[in-house]
Parts: C-alpha cells; sequence; structure tokens
C-alpha cells in the first residue's frame, strides 16, 4: 500500500472560477501543494495571473449592477443553498483540511463545520436588519458597497473565505476571492459548493495566484471598492497602502500577541490547561493564539507545574490519526521560523518547561513541533513581543493585577484576550481595561454574532454579526 502511494502522481489544480463558469487559468506558473506530515508533494496548482484576476474583477463588476438590485428575501435563499452545499460537501472538506493543512480531525471538522454555519448566521443577520432606516427627518438606504476583494490565509480556508463572502452576498455585494495557493484541495471543494449553489453568474469569482500578482491586481484596480483581508500585520500594511490611491474601504484581521490573564483568584487546575488548549489550538497557527500567559508571580512554581502536565499529554502526530490534537506546522518554512523563536527564547534566558528545539522523536519527517512552554520570560524578549504563530507559550509574571493589565496591553497587538478567575464582576472589569477586540472569560468559546475583529495593529474593521454586515454597506442619506 505505501508503495503505491509514493507512487501516485502528483493532483493537478488547475481551476479558476469566473462568471459561474470553471475555466483554465491563462497564468502558467505551477506551484507543489505539500503535505505537511511528510513533506511530499501531493498537488501541482496552476496560478492565476493578472489576465485571469482582470477577468474575474469583470464578472463582478457586471454581475453587480443586476445583484446589488436583489431582494433580501432572495439573497437569504442563496445564504441557505450555500449552506447547504458546502455542509453536503463536509466529509471532504474536513479531508481536505487535514491533508493539506495538517489539522487533528476534531480541529478540521469544527472549524469547516462554523464555516458552513456563517451562512445560516448572516441569513438570520439579514432577517433582522432594517436596509432602509429613518433618521431625523430623512431616510437612510443602506447600499452594498460594490465589487469586494477576499484575501484568504492557510491556515483557516473556509473559515476566512466564509466570513467574508456571507456578509458580501447578505449585503448585495460581488466578489473575488484570492484563497491561498497551500489550499488548493480547501478550495477546490468550496468551489464546487459555490457552483452548485447556483448563485448568478459574476457573483462569487475564485483566482488561486500569488500575492505579489493577484494581490496586487485585486487592491490597484479601481473596479474593486473594498478589501477584506485576512493575514499578517505586515502584508496587510502593504495591502492598505496599495488600497489607497482608490480609497477602498477596508476589513484588516490581522496579527495577534494575545494575553491570558490568569487572576490570583482562578482554580489554576481548570485555568492552566485551558490556556494550553488556547495556545495550541489549531496547532497554534492561530491569531487568536493565548500565546502569552500572564500569572501571579508567587504561583509560579505551580503553574508550571500544571502546564508540564498539560503538555506531556498532548499527542503530537500524523492529524489522519483520530486521537491527534497536534498536528504539524503547515510548511518547512513556517517549521524553521518557530524554531527559530524556540532558539531566540533559549538564547535570551528563558527557562525552558517542556519542549525545545528539533523534531519529536519518530516525526523527523514533517513539519512536526515539540510544543513548547517557557517560564520567567520578560517582556523585551523576542518570544513575548513577536507573533510566532506555532505552539510556544511563553509565561510571565506579575504581583499585583494593574500590573497584569500593564503587561497585557503592553503590545502592539490587540485582537483577543483571555482571562480566567473565579469572581465573573472582577474579570469583567479587568476585561473593560484590556485593549482588545474580544475578551473571553473563562472560556475558549465562540459568538458567531459577536464582531470579531483588532484594535491596534491588529487590524481595522469588524466580522461577524451585525457589525460584519454593515462592513460591506454604505449608507446614503435622502432628505427632502
Amino acid at each position: 500500500m505505501k508503495a503505491r502511494e509514493a507512487t501516485t502522481p502528483a493532483r493537478a489544480f488547475d481551476r479558476a472560477y469566473i462568471n459561474g463558469q470553471f475555466v483554465t487559468p491563462h497564468g502558467t506558473q505551477i506551484v507543489d501543494l505539500v503535505n505537511p506530515a511528510d513533506n511530499k508533494v501531493i498537488g501541482k496548482v496552476t496560478m492565476a495571473d493578472e489576465i485571469d484576476t482582470q477577468k474575474a474583477i469583470g464578472a463582478a463588476k457586471e454581475a453587480f449592477n443586476t445583484f446589488s438590485q436583489s431582494s433580501k428575501e432572495y439573497r437569504m435563499e442563496l445564504l441557505q443553498r450555500l449552506h447547504d452545499a458546502v455542509a453536503k460537501r463536509m466529509d471532504q472538506l474536513v479531508e481536505a483540511t487535514v491533508v493539506e493543512y495538517g489539522a487533528p480531525q476534531d480541529r478540521a471538522r469544527g472549524s469547516n463545520n462554523l464555516a458552513a454555519n456563517i451562512f445560516l448566521h448572516f441569513k438570520k443577520v439579514l432577517e433582522d436588519f432594517d436596509l432602509v432606516k429613518t433618521v431625523g427627518t430623512s431616510k437612510v438606504v443602506m447600499e452594498p458597497v460594490g465589487v469586494v476583494g477576499i484575501f484568504t490565509p492557510w491556515n483557516s480556508s473556509a473559515g476566512s473565505i466564509a466570513i467574508k463572502v456571507a456578509p458580501a452576498i447578505a449585503a448585495g455585494c460581488t466578489v473575488v476571492i484570492k484563497p491561498s495557493e497551500m489550499s488548493a484541495m480547501q478550495t477546490e471543494v468550496l468551489l464546487d459548493a459555490f457552483h452548485e449553489a447556483g448563485l448568478p453568474p459574476g457573483v462569487i469569482n475564485v483566482v488561486t495566484g500569488l500575492g505579489e500578482v493577484v494581490g496586487t491586481e485585486l487592491t490597484q484596480s479601481p473596479d474593486i471598492q473594498k478589501i477584506a483581508f485576512t493575514g499578517s500585520t505586515q502584508i496587510g500594511k502593504l495591502v492598505a497602502k496599495n488600497s489607497l490611491d482608490t480609497m477602498k474601504r477596508l476589513t484588516l484581521e490581522l496579527g495577534g500577541k494575545s494575553p491570558n490573564i490568569i487572576l490570583d483568584d482562578a482554580d489554576l487546575s481548570t485555568a492552566i490547561p485551558l490556556a494550553i488548549n488556547a495556545c495550541y489550538l489549531n496547532n497554534g497557527q492561530a491569531c487568536i493564539a493565548a500565546s502569552r500567559l500572564i500569572v501571579p508571580e508567587d504561583r509560579l512554581d505551580e503553574v508550571k507545574r500544571l502546564a508540564k502536565a498539560a503538555v506531556e499529554k498532548i499527542k503530537v502526530g500524523d492529524p489522519r490519526d483520530k486521537d491527534v490534537t497536534l498536528g504539524p506546522l503547515a510548511s518547512t518554512k513556517q517549521y524553521n521560523r518557530v524554531q527559530e523563536y524556540i532558539t531566540s527564547g533559549i538564547e535570551e534566558g528563558a527557562e525552558l518547561v517542556i519542549g525545545g528545539e528539533g523534531h519529536p522523536q519518530g516525526l523527523e519527517g514533517g513539519n512536526f513541533i515539540k510544543p513548547t512552554v517557557f517560564a520567567n520570560v520578560t517582556r523585551e524578549m523576542r518570544i513575548a513581543k513577536e507573533e510566532i504563530f506555532g505552539p510556544v507559550l511563553s509565561i510571565l509574571t506579575y504581583k499585583t493585577e494593574a500590573e497584569a493589565i500593564e503587561i497585557a496591553n503592553d503590545t502592539e497587538f490587540g485582537l483577543i484576550a483571555y482571562i480566567s478567575s473565579a469572581d465573573p464582576e472582577r474579570a469583567t472589569r479587568v476585561a473593560r481595561k484590556l485593549a482588545a477586540g474580544r475578551v473571553l472569560i473563562n472560556t475558549l468559546s465562540h459568538d458567531p454574532f459577536a464582531p470579531f475583529g483588532g484594535f491596534k495593529q491588529s487590524g481595522m474593521g469588524r466580522e461577524g454579526g451585525v457589525f460584519g454586515l454593515q462592513e460591506y454597506l454604505e449608507p446614503k442619506a435622502i432628505i427632502g
């Protein structure tokens, strides 16, 4: 069986979706799609180019003329169809996420179920939303912003696409999606779902290509009125700069270095395992990862003991094994990046509680990382300041509640924060003082109707719920 698998030819991913049709890209550049569990090539992905992108933009622009005038009821029907088509392919989508990204199976299924349900969430939001309001003595009409260029990352492909496509459809916008070339298998499943949903031609267009090619065309085109981007802060800034000349509306969901404050009244036996999960979710490759654990100085020894015990229970390995809870990083580039941070932590004098450099024993063939915890981390260390995007936790200590808040806010990011406490009122009071778009208290749960987005350099704008819908609408005041 293994011999046959080794000789299986790499699958070709050579379709774009433009104007309601599957087309062969005009672009000719091909990149490898690699299984991160063994670094074997499993696909060859043909990159779309400027001509493909221009065709997609043209189709979206033409479709907008009609789709922008469609009724709320019709758009609600389309959102239902999109949900049904994606949900129907859930097993395929999960398999693709496991194989090409390395997500553990439970994580892959959970994240993709959430992606499918996003369309239902926005169906409900649209149903309850007044597109025409009376303000003062005037009529205010909420109109679709226009053609939307969508950029999505490799660490949450379907979810990042759905959280942008759903409000765009709800608002009456048309879209051109640039998914990651590292997510070609997941994109293929979504393409089939979008096609089956039967939206009017040109409403959804998908071109997989490199950022410097497809991304540049989307950000500079005068026919794109809005950019919705999820990715690194560095690339997000470049997207924003390129969009400035045409005054595009922007929703940017960027990086994070999220703090997790353990207040001195917290039950550590519950809070510390929760903290490990909050840092290592999605193989640690999450903008919301709680990578800075801020604990009372006089309880550090207990925290270290509990953290080490929690990490020792984690099973690292091939995500096709249903018992695995931590899979490989998405690429060798990402593996090397995280290794550099682990080395940096050691060289700067942080205490290595568990984990460290190199592969876990027996997993040398893939991009597997030893789940790592550092203690006695100071604010000046790179591991405390920079987004690592891997399963590396930094423990910092505080003497007073005020100092804990100060440490939490001592970052250029502000996406999400976490608090553990036995006193909900106290935790809420602390939450109000944190510079973050979301604060989770004693939980890792998600509210799809609550806004998601960041303060400071974690981005601008919001996704999810009514706040997410409003990002795709322009208010027009009619006075007379």
